[in-house]
């Protein structure tokens, strides 16, 4: 029996699963950091695999882009497929100068602008965060690598193209340290069943200073990225 959007197989997912939104960033992971690894699906060309990172299974899993398609596939790997530890690993543009591109960010909360908690029927504003459990971890693998990391607070923001040139600022002005689209539905979905998640970024623009990288790097480039979150995954 398989699930409407993942269409895969029971027991083929591993209990930590990383969530890159592009599935070629899946496939690159799959192909240079797992070990016999193996694509249990690509219904809509979003691509997912199980192997083993240093002796321990490991799932790799594309969620698309924005918070609606993030709030799909989070969903069904949880209560779907009883997945336990969620890591998405991406991109975000920097609201900080000093933040260069490569570096990394992770999520200990993520703002939003999203209409996405409407779901839970709170009486209230919700403010979605990573589980202290995957802080911990990331912060030890850290020490271990020498793979450092800036933390802080992230806005996931359901639109790419604002029409507003300085819509960020607002942000910057109360200590967001940047943008990106997903980890908010994946903190509320991990929050309310009771799993841990974690969103670590690479820097791939600046708003600051107009830095932005390539396609071609977005998809393969951030390798520090993609090292610190297997070794979190690990722990």
């Amino acid at each position: 029996m398989s699930t409407h959007i993942l269409a895969a197989e029971r027991g083929v997912i591993a209990e930590s699963v990383l969530l890159p939104g592009d599935p070629l960033r899946a496939k690159f992971i799959a192909e240079n950091y797992l070990e016999n690894a193996r694509c249990y699906t690509d219904i809509r060309n979003m691509l997912g695999f199980t192997g083993t990172y240093r002796g321990v299974p490991i799932s790799v899993q594309g969620t698309g882009m924005g918070m609606p398609s993030m709030g799909i596939y989070s969903y069904e790997l949880i209560h779907e497929y009883h997945c336990k530890n969620l890591i998405r690993i991406g991109t975000a543009g920097s609201f900080l100068e000093k933040l260069s591109l490569g570096d990394i960010v992770v999520a200990v909360g993520a703002s939003t602008d999203s209409n996405f908690a409407h779901t839970y029927k709170l009486n209230g504003t919700y403010a979605p965060t990573a589980s202290y459990e995957l802080l911990s971890k990331v912060r030890d693998a850290s020490d271990e690598t020498g793979i450092r990391f800036t933390a802080g607070n992230l806005v996931s923001c359901d639109v790419f193209y604002e029409s507003d040139p300085d819509w960020w600022k607002a942000w910057a002005a109360v200590g967001v340290l940047g943008v990106e689209m997903e980890a908010a539905a994946l903190y509320m979905n991990s929050a309310a069943a009771g799993v841990n998640a974690l969103a670590i970024m690479s820097i791939s623009d600046n708003f600051v200073t107009g830095a932005k990288s390539t396609v071609e790097e977005r998809e393969t480039s951030f390798t520090n990225m993609m090292k610190l979150a297997l070794e979190t995954a690990i722990k």
